[in-house]
């Protein structure tokens, strides 16, 4: 086992998650309190030093509500790119003084990648209604995971980043027809099925086909993908679930299979999922 992830909480009330390797642990983004997280890190046998470096993927709240907690704890790398840490007001003599001597800011361009430890990282542009919003890919030990959320569409580098990996992580975020009954304003519900708003069930859906294609139904590699940043309101876990593996049965992919397909609790400590 060479990578491993584990969501401390995925949704719009808030998003963390855990990535590690034997040897090395990150987090990503740091939406939920930071009394959450430690508990959530001591539940797995992680300390807040144990941390080597802190990813966040945008400045919107439900990404970077503990942010200077947990960096001020964890005394880890603070690495964003330099859009979202201009959106911030975030710069290397802040970081500094908010730890005191620790990791300091990695401010990188959107698009390019680090390494931390043995885990390699590279980052990848998202269409969000975000200053310089990057999704984040993940490799050691010849394995690979990926976090695609918050993003309204797939470009084609997002697609190869998602394609690529043993774990993906993907949005899920709605359900169209109940957000569009919903009880939302207009103007929210353009923002979130906009080009720069949330993937549906049904664009999560047709993301796994188009992964799939050229593979043999029974043959293709296996993979395991967690649905990601449900909304609260416009769906819930079984309605994602259904709609992707409907979808991927139409195709003649049997989810299961090869295919390992769960939901990710808004609110809830995830698994850790090893490859």
């Amino acid at each position: 086992m060479d990578l491993a992830i584990c969501s401390l909480a995925s949704g719009s009330s808030g998003n963390c998650y855990l990535v590690r390797s034997p040897r090395t642990a990150l987090l990503v983004d740091a939406g939920i309190s930071f009394r959450q997280i430690r508990q959530r890190l001591a539940a797995l046998g992680l300390a807040p030093g144990d941390i080597s470096a802190l990813l966040i993927t945008h400045e919107h709240s439900d990404h970077i509500r503990s942010l200077e907690a947990a960096a001020k704890a964890t005394g880890a790398a603070v690495c964003m790119s330099r859009g979202t840490a201009d959106a911030i007001g975030l710069d290397e003599k802040s970081v500094s003084a908010l730890q005191d001597g620790g990791g300091g800011l990695l401010a990188f361009s959107a698009g390019s990648g680090f390494t931390v430890g043995d885990i390699e990282v590279s980052s990848f542009r998202l269409s969000h209604d975000a200053e310089d919003p990057v999704g984040y890919s993940f490799s050691s030990g010849g394995r690979s995971l990926c976090i695609v959320t918050d993003t309204g569409t797939v470009t084609e580098e997002i697609f190869e980043a998602a394609r690529r990996a043993d774990i993906l992580v993907l949005e899920s975020n709605h359900d169209v027809n109940m957000l569009r009954i919903g009880r939302y304003p207009w103007f929210l519900k353009q923002r979130i099925l906009s080009d720069r708003g949330h993937l549906s069930n049904d664009s999560a859906a047709q993301i796994l086909l188009r992964m799939l294609e050229g593979e043999e139904p029974g043959t293709e590699r296996e993979r395991i993908v967690l649905l990601a940043h449900l909304s609260k309101e416009n769906n819930f876990p079984e309605m994602a679930l259904a709609t992707v593996q409907g979808e991927l049965e139409r195709g003649g992919y049997i989810a299961g299979n090869r295919i390992l397909i769960e939901t990710l609790s808004r609110t809830e400590q995830s698994p850790l999922y090893w490859v």
